[in-house]
């Protein structure tokens, strides 16, 4: 069937360019544009869809909730939380909320970067080839039976060959159109090593200090790997943003000391920071007030971890230089392998005239990945196409939780929110990412009984979408406390992920099951 795409572009003084072109295969609509100030870009394309076909929409960042929906669905925003609720815990901060509207309406889907339409095995796929001019936004309207393309570019001054629209936009089977379009990016994963490991988190939290991580280091040698990763997560700095030293009460020694004794015990040796924010409270905001990112005047809060944190100025050369500094001293002088770098979104809130909200996030990556040469990145908290073919590995979902899916009130917030359910559907339907973008993190899995409610089916699912999805893979539980039955559990989690063959996800009438096969047999799970 011949789908025709039509396009328009408007500038703020009232000059409109508008076109046809055939929606297939590699579309590219490049105009002429002299010092004009852009109002907006927009794109139509006629496509109704059955009762059966399932539309996936690529969320902000990886912590969106972007599962597949069926016709009637609907992208829920934030307008039914009072105001003051939204400022208080910033939540409109964590996603696209102060940029995009929602509107509430049934059968009304959006999302960033790429979105398809699937039926049965068919896959019908709308992906963004360069998202420099603006991040491409897509909206599809079950009822009017339209997508409707949007670039993310309001405002910006254009003078010269503007690129409207570059979009990749194919039909067939899962694997023909997602190698399609990252062969046309040109986009491959920097590493292909599947890691395991340990990570502080979701255990102690930021509850960490010399003498916790020595005593899981010790559970983790009795278990792990040489050549796995054992992860420090968040807690091991005075303040978020303070990352030059480490809190001297829980680390009197320094963390060179830990990556010493990770590397002593076999293991690579991995830390969390957040380079692109800072905590109110923190002495970089103290002594650096102008390292700030303004937007009307006001530093731009990213929202209400550790009490409220604000987005750091990449314009200033001030900052650019902090960001090396501190990932020079944790890799090569603290001698770290990885970085786990999180809340990267806070690098671009905005654009300016000159440069879209989607560029400046790119150039930010572009300078983690300069700043970390020969080093590993694991991404998170980040808009996920900047970072195709530029980290090693990128959480795909939301953190997971240690319940399945957090208590009501929760559930009616942010599209962010931390839950296991979310996380696993996330996985799920952005597993095409894996081995095309980077290796997907999935975020850990559980087998402990104290300090979790999960129930043993429910460990089940996450464990084994996470082992047989993703590239990354670790665990926060406290490794010596294993009972032999839960370390027998883990090394056939592990023997999962290490020798499963011929997976396939398996998405019917809302309900989804992952087949595989292991010793010569084929297996077949469910999921959701």
């Amino acid at each position: 069937m011949e789908r025709i795409l039509e396009y328009s572009i408007r500038t703020a003084s009232g000059a409109r360019i508008s076109g046809k072109a055939e929606a297939n295969g590699v579309v590219r609509i490049i105009e002429p544009l002299q010092n004009a100030v852009l109002a907006s870009v927009r794109a139509t394309v006629r496509l109704p869809v059955s009762d059966a076909t399932r539309i996936f929409m690529n969320g902000y960042q990886n912590w969106t909730y972007s599962p597949e929906y069926d016709k009637t669905g609907r992208t829920r925003g934030l307008k039914h939380l009072p105001c003051f609720l939204r400022g208080a815990y910033g939540l409109n901060r964590y996603g696209d909320y102060h940029f995009v509207d929602y509107p509430y309406k049934k059968g009304v889907t959006h999302g960033e970067s790429w979105c398809y339409f699937r039926d049965g095995k068919r896959f019908l796929l709308f992906g963004s080839l360069d998202e420099t001019p603006g991040y491409t936004l897509f909206r599809y309207d079950a009822n009017k039976g339209e997508l409707l393309i949007e670039r993310d570019c309001k405002g910006m001054r254009v003078n010269g060959a503007f690129h409207a629209f570059d979009l990749y936009i194919a039909e067939g089977t899962e694997q023909e159109v997602f190698d399609g379009w990252f062969n046309e990016m040109g986009v491959r994963p920097l590493t292909g090593k599947k890691l395991f490991g340990y990570s502080s988190w979701y255990n102690r939290y930021q509850d960490i200090n010399d003498a916790t991580i020595t005593d899981d280091l010790i559970g983790a040698k009795a278990l792990l790997k040489e050549g796995d990763l054992f992860q420090i997560d968040d807690g091991w700095e005075a303040f978020v943003g303070d990352w030059l030293e480490t809190d001297p009460k829980k680390f009197p020694n320094g963390l060179k000391a830990s990556a010493d004794a990770i590397h002593e015990a076999g293991f690579l040796a991995g830390l969390w920071l957040a380079p692109f924010v800072a905590q109110k409270g923190s002495k970089l905001v103290a002594e650096h007030p102008d390292w700030l990112l303004l937007h009307d005047g006001k530093p731009w809060s990213d929202g209400s971890n550790w009490g409220g944190f604000w987005s750091l100025d990449i314009d200033n050369p001030e900052v650019v230089a902090y960001v090396r500094k501190v990932l020079d001293r944790v890799l090569h002088e603290w001698g770290f392998d990885l970085v786990k770098l999180d809340f990267l979104y806070g690098a671009a809130p905005f654009g300016t005239e000159t440069e879209s909200r989607a560029a400046r996030m790119i150039r930010a990556i572009d300078l983690l990945r300069d700043a970390c040469k020969g080093k590993m990145i694991l991404g998170c908290g980040v808009p996920l196409w900047p970072a195709f073919g530029k980290v090693e590995y990128c959480r795909v979902g939301c953190d997971v939780g240690l319940d399945w899916n957090d208590t009501k009130l929760m559930q009616i917030t942010h599209r962010e929110r931390v839950s296991t359910k979310q996380s696993i559907e996330d996985t799920i339907y952005r597993r095409q990412l894996n081995g095309r973008a980077f290796l997907n993190d999935p975020d850990v899995f559980f087998l402990r009984e104290q300090n979790c409610k999960l129930t043993a089916e429910e460990k089940k699912k996450l464990y084994t979408v996470n082992a047989l999805l993703g590239g990354f893979l670790l665990t926060s539980d406290a490794l010596n406390a294993y009972t032999d039955t839960q370390k027998e559990q883990y090394r056939e989690v592990r023997r999962l992920k290490e020798q499963a063959t011929d997976v396939r996800v398996s998405a019917k009438n809302g309900k989804v099951s992952i087949l595989f096969t292991i010793d010569g047999q084929t297996h077949l799970r469910e999921i959701l």
